[in-house]
């Protein structure tokens, strides 16, 4: 039998009415849908504002010493966070008792890979000390130090006392603490004056040695070594590994840390610097490029350089690189008062099998090589985070 138009009217109906209620309900979640697609970044940022962050150190200090003891340690503990370090890694903490500081080395933050013997981290833990005692000096406080005191912990590098009553020295060089920056710019290949060269000679002790090249093909010479030694660093998937676990692949990442390097601070360019996730992870397919392009920089800022120099010691013991540590900060100190851009060129010094031809070009055979260095002139950059002196330091009035 056929059906009637009324029943078919009517069949209709309920058709209708079932699918525009479920019409609705798919209209609504499709705008949900898109509701959450668009606000998914805002919550991001949301999660973000509300993610408590680090304290960060100003690059600023106190001129004058404050009178309240706390406060006066807790600028010496300022000045010393604000020493450079292999990767901004930033391997120190303090403890401040009184009229006294202890400095010690913070495990958790080496670099076994690239620093098995922890040459850098005692480098990095000199520097740190050195600005403490230039404050010290600059604020007319008469400092005493122990190193490796006996009967502490084997992180105990340096015990700091104090006493009041001396002259205000160093003053100059506590200034420039806050304007220093490793200044990864390519230079404008203008020599340095000689006599800032004498006055840069002047800081180094007579335990340790510093050579300098500053004609161009011996430049070109250190430019091929430090070319070939980084891109054998970045092209060694461990030693690419923990570099890059100090890579901030933006500012957001950097200020939830408040250390190591970002992209900025690399001074990274093109593809590089675009896709620098991809071209250092150690897994990438990309790595090659990664080492191309490092590699490349690497010689690239030495041939801009003005001079290089090279920092040694005859005896490659702890105490030594602690020595060469502060002797580096006080180089480099001289060198921010002298107008005179300076970096650190670590693969060269780090690799063994280039220390060889390092001291070869340096005309430095037998001797330890710390660090090279390359210096000229270029606009300062901006620096780099710190992390706060509460994160780092603990103090008691015991």
């Amino acid at each position: 039998m056929g059906t009637s138009p009324r029943a078919a009217r009517e069949r209709s109906s309920e058709r209708a009415a079932i699918e525009v209620p479920e019409r609705r309900r798919f209209l609504k979640l499709l705008a949900g849908a898109a509701a959450y697609s668009a606000l998914r970044p805002h919550e991001s940022w949301a999660r973000k504002l509300t993610r408590p962050l680090p304290p960060l150190q100003p690059w600023f200090l106190p001129a004058d010493p404050p009178s309240d003891p706390l406060e006066l340690a807790r600028a010496l503990a300022g000045a010393a966070v604000l020493a450079p370090s292999n990767w901004n890694s930033q391997p120190w903490r303090l403890e401040a008792n009184g009229s006294s500081v202890r400095l010690l080395a913070d495990p958790r933050r080496a670099l076994p890979v690239t620093d098995p013997e922890r040459r850098a981290m005692m480098l990095s833990l000199g520097a740190a000390l050195e600005n403490l005692l230039v404050s010290l000096r600059a604020y007319g406080l008469r400092p005493t130090v122990t190193y490796f005191p006996e009967g502490e912990a084997a992180t105990v590098v340096a015990h700091v006392g104090w006493a009041r009553g001396d002259t205000r020295r160093d003053r100059d060089l506590f200034a420039a603490i806050p304007e220093r920056r490793t200044n990864r710019r390519n230079y404008d290949g203008r020599g340095l004056f000689m006599q800032s060269r004498a006055a840069l000679s002047a800081v180094v002790p007579g335990e340790l040695r510093l050579y300098w090249i500053d004609d161009r093909d011996g430049i070109q010479t250190v430019a091929d070594l430090a070319h070939d030694a980084t891109h054998d660093r970045v092209m060694d998937r461990k030693a690419e590994a923990e570099c890059f676990a100090w890579m901030r692949l933006d500012d957001d990442q950097a200020r939830e840390r408040g250390d190591g390097l970002t992209a900025d601070d690399l001074e990274l360019s093109g593809p590089a610097r675009w896709l620098a996730g991809r071209y250092f992870h150690p897994e990438s397919r990309l790595l090659g490029l990664g080492a191309g392009s490092a590699a490349k920089q690497a010689r690239e800022q030495i041939r801009s350089a003005g001079a290089v120099a090279l920092l040694t010691t005859p005896r490659p013991d702890t105490p030594s690189w602690v020595t060469a540590g502060q002797t580096y900060e006080r180089f480099a100190l001289r060198a921010t008062r002298l107008g005179i851009a300076h970096q650190p060129i670590n693969a060269p010094v780090d690799a063994a099998r280039y220390r060889a031809d390092v001291l070869h070009a340096f005309g430095a055979i037998g001797e330890q090589p710390l660090v090279l260095l390359r210096l000229g002139h270029a606009k300062r950059p901006r620096p780099s985070l710190r992390r706060g002196v509460a994160l780092v330091t603990s103090f008691r009035n015991s």
